[in-house]
């Protein structure tokens, strides 16, 4: 299946609509070759379906009338995350081959670094493309997640989880939202959870040894983000401690009113 990035990138409407048509054609390849439930088909639909509309309203909100290239290539990312939805939703009641899953796996998270580079070399990085791509990886995470937790316990669903406890933590608590200052620590603790959970489902390890690695990258990614969110309350209490010295200086100016200028006498001409 040969996917142009010059058609993905035609019109706005078009690019997601492209990229709904793709899904099903890999889906009905997925079916053909190696099996998918009702349930799986379902799952790859609606996510589709949903990727769909929620890519057409963010290409509109941005005021972008083409995905570019380097969406283009998030795209093809995330219609093989489609197909992984659609695999491992069907393990729930089937087995599925190992090699077809672990290689749509591996192709998206190797064309991770390539949309990347894409976007910078084009010169079309856009606030929509990060979040795009943020997104696609964090929902493979979370699907790898969850697959893996039949063999190792519901515990790994944590992985995937954390980025959507976070979000939706940071309605209740929007000092959450603030930007975070860059930290190499963090990219590669997310690249790991996607190399751990690859591994862990292409079950290239013993099992114990297996479930030390994805605990221990569990672990890591507790601690990013308990990193993260204990500097955004400490970035907080700064802002609020600013806030009321602010007030309290306010209200300790002290108006001094403008002196009176008394009238001055009309010149008398001589």
């Amino acid at each position: 299946m040969t996917i142009s990035i010059a058609t993905m990138t035609a019109r706005e409407g078009r690019g997601p609509i492209v990229g709904l048509a793709a899904q099903l054609v890999l889906m009905t390849a997925l079916a053909a070759t190696t099996g998918l439930s009702a349930a799986g088909w379902l799952a790859g639909t609606a996510y589709a379906v949903v990727l769909t509309v929620v890519l057409g309203a963010g290409l509109r909100r941005s005021g972008m009338r083409a995905l570019g290239p380097a969406n283009a290539v998030t795209l093809g990312r995330a219609t093989l995350v489609g197909g992984v939805t659609a695999l491992v939703v069907t393990s729930f009641t089937a087995p599925v081959p190992l090699p077809v899953l672990v290689t749509l796996v591996a192709v998206a998270l190797a064309l991770d670094g390539v949309d990347g580079q894409v976007a910078r070399r084009t010169h079309s990085t856009t606030k929509l493309g990060a979040r795009f791509d943020m997104e696609v990886d964090a929902f493979l995470i979370l699907v790898l997640s969850v697959f893996v937790a039949g063999a190792f316990g519901w515990w790994t669903i944590a992985m995937g989880a954390f980025r959507y406890v976070f979000v939706a933590a940071s309605w209740a608590w929007p000092w959450l939202n603030q930007p975070l200052p860059p930290k190499f620590s963090r990219k590669v603790v997310a690249a790991v959870q996607g190399v751990v959970l690859v591994v862990a489902t292409a079950s290239l390890l013993p099992d114990a040894v297996a479930f030390a690695v994805v605990a221990a990258a569990l672990a890591a990614l507790t601690w990013s983000f308990g990193r993260d969110v204990r500097w955004l309350w400490a970035a907080e209490r700064r802002q609020r401690l600013a806030d009321a010295r602010a007030r309290v200086a306010a209200r300790r100016v002290v108006v001094l009113p403008a002196p009176r200028l008394r009238p001055q006498p009309a010149p008398v001409n001589a």
